[in-house]
């Protein structure tokens, strides 16, 4: 029998994965994280025992795991367009319900650089990479070859990343709806079956 996950644990990833979003990694301390998640303070080097790098790259692998699972679920769906459709409701949800302060956790510690702690780095990028595979295996499932269904799972990641990104500073969901209608478009055009 495996051991149960902790709670105060699972809290705990959760919350900074939260932070991140929020205020990116220089912006998440062991003490914010306590205070987000209720969590008590002893259990932080019991279940991290690497401290703040281990609990961030530990909520960097925790986030993009949820969008993967979400994309991997959509896959099911027979119509691809519906699927990448749910990818940009499932930020457009997060942002608007947030007042625009709740970014994508993997971003904020893509783009802060730390020679010290380069783990969390390598778990975002692998999260950005599981994303486009994802999103191109399912584009490849409905008809596109391989090499274009890779560079538009890159794109599509691409353009609502960025897009998430300008709403926040625009506090408004408007960049993230064009990117939206925009892929859309592509998309249709991509798939659309080649008369015989």
């Amino acid at each position: 029998m495996s051991p149960r996950r902790s709670d105060s644990r699972d809290r705990m990833v959760s919350s900074a994965a939260a932070l991140l979003g929020e205020h990116g990694a220089s912006g998440v301390s062991i003490d914010r994280v306590l205070a987000h998640s209720g969590a008590p303070r002893g259990s932080v080097y019991h279940h991290f025992p690497g401290g703040r790098a281990q609990l961030i790259d530990e909520a960097v692998v925790s986030a993009g795991d949820f969008v993967a699972g979400l994309i991997e679920a959509a896959m099911d769906d027979p119509d691809p367009l519906r699927a990448v459709d749910a990818f940009f409701a499932l930020w457009r949800e997060r942002l608007v319900g947030s007042g625009f302060r709740a970014g994508c956790p993997i971003v904020a510690v893509a783009v802060e650089t730390d020679d010290d702690a380069p783990e969390p780095a390598r778990s975002a990028a692998a999260a950005f990479a599981r994303w486009q595979e994802d999103l191109a295996a399912l584009l490849v499932r409905h008809g596109l070859s391989e090499e274009r269904g890779r560079r538009l799972g890159s794109f599509v990641v691409a353009a609502v990343e960025g897009a998430v990104v300008m709403c926040r500073a625009e506090r408004s969901a408007g960049p993230l709806d064009a990117a939206a209608v925009e892929i859309r478009d592509l998309l249709e055009h991509a798939l659309r079956p080649v008369d015989p």
